[in-house]
């Protein structure tokens, strides 16, 4: 297996502290929002045989095994990451698979640039995540009820919140969730600065069940993406638990480290909370209009000690074992390729020693042991 050397993006959003103080490094000042590991053209691992796109592209097969390859194609189908958020990340939503391969098709028809800040569709995938924390972590994860969204907005008493109030309760479901979230994201800009002025100040008093929108409005005052943001269900996960999710689900993180895996796409929708392009007539044709149970995600435990996350999707697997010391090695040998991550203690890889924030490439039908004093995560596919 290969140790992996990997890319921590610096995106505003990100913390100052939390990887530092998980691989036991100084802080540096600046924010360290990500570490990637896989092999995506932005910021592929390196190993020891090189970029970790460059080893899978020399010999597929070799790499990713028969079935992954025949499946997926000659790439690895996941990025898994350290997500560390300091601020909260924009609010968004992603396509599901044929609208990614349509709307990827007609910016490619159109000649858009694919770096241009309009561009929404930067491959023809889709990018359905799952994120599990190892700190608490705050974030927002589809639609409440219509009902208890227009009680939430009516008890800030502000005035130009009660026409959204009115087609909360006079609507059905969709309608209601698709016309206020419309009249929020093409409101006049200067009136509805105002108005998240009026409910930054009304939240702030409130507290309680209005504390993440207050610090959300902190972060972004004046942004729409505030008032769309209380459409949203507030979940905060417990170190453990995880959230999945699939297409059409509106999402944002707030503040937290987790573990996050991911289909290999850029593909990402905006809905406010961002100084980024917002494509509204796109966004409203992407978004699933219903109110949904976040449902918060536990891992299922199995007779060999692998905590399993379970997804209805085939591009990711993610799973953990918590190994005790002095415990027999667990045998991860399979025919498709992973990627191990430490999160805590020390554990014995193959010939590999992890410690937390360290990470190792298993290529397809390489034998793989792990043993040791600590959690390792464990990401692969189901081909």
């Amino acid at each position: 297996m290969d140790r992996l050397t990997n890319t921590i993006r610096p995106y505003a959003w990100g913390s100052t502290t939390a990887i530092a103080e998980l691989i036991g490094a100084e802080p540096s000042g600046e924010p360290q929002a990500e570490m990637w590991m896989g092999a995506h053209p932005g910021a592929p691992s390196r190993t020891e045989r090189g970029a970790l796109d460059e080893v899978i592209d020399a010999d597929p097969e070799r790499e990713l095994g028969t079935a992954a390859t025949a499946k997926f194609g000659p790439r690895l189908p996941f990025l898994l990451k350290l997500l560390a958020a300091g601020a909260p990340l924009s609010l968004q939503v992603h396509p599901d698979l044929a609208q990614a391969k349509e709307g990827y098709a007609d910016e490619e028809n159109r000649g858009v640039p694919v770096d241009a800040p309009n561009r929404k569709y930067k491959d023809a995938n889709h990018k359905p995540e799952l994120i599990c924390a190892l700190t608490p972590f705050d974030g927002l994860c589809g639609f409440r009820p219509p009902a208890e969204t227009a009680d939430l907005l009516e008890a800030l008493e502000v005035d130009s919140l009660k026409p959204y109030v009115d087609l909360l309760r006079a609507q059905p479901e969709e309608a209601a969730l698709r016309e206020v979230l419309t009249a929020v994201l093409t409101a006049d800009p200067e009136e509805m600065a105002e108005t998240v002025t009026e409910v930054t100040a009304a939240a702030g008093r409130l507290g309680g069940a209005y504390e993440p929108y207050a610090g959300i409005a902190h972060h972004y005052p004046g942004d729409p993406g505030v008032i769309a943001a209380m459409l949203l269900n507030h979940v905060r996960l417990q170190p453990g638990e995880a959230l999945f999710l699939g297409a059409g689900v509106p999402h944002a993180y707030l503040d937290g480290l987790g573990v996050e895996i991911m289909a290999n796409s850029d593909n990402v929708l905006r809905c406010g909370l961002t100084p980024k392009h917002v494509d509204v007539p796109e966004l409203l044709r992407i978004v699933r209009f219903e109110a949904t149970d976040p449902g918060v995600l536990r891992p299922e435990a199995s007779p060999d000690g692998e905590e399993v996350y379970e997804t209805p999707i085939d591009e990711f697997r993610l799973s953990r074992f918590v190994l005790p010391e002095g415990a027999a090695p667990h045998d991860l040998t399979a025919a498709t390729p992973q990627i191990l991550l430490c999160t805590a203690g020390t554990v014995r890889a193959g010939e590999l020693t992890l410690t937390p924030g360290q990470s190792a490439f298993v290529p397809a039908g390489e034998k793989a042991e792990v043993s040791g004093d600590g959690t390792v995560f464990r990401a692969t596919v189901v081909a």
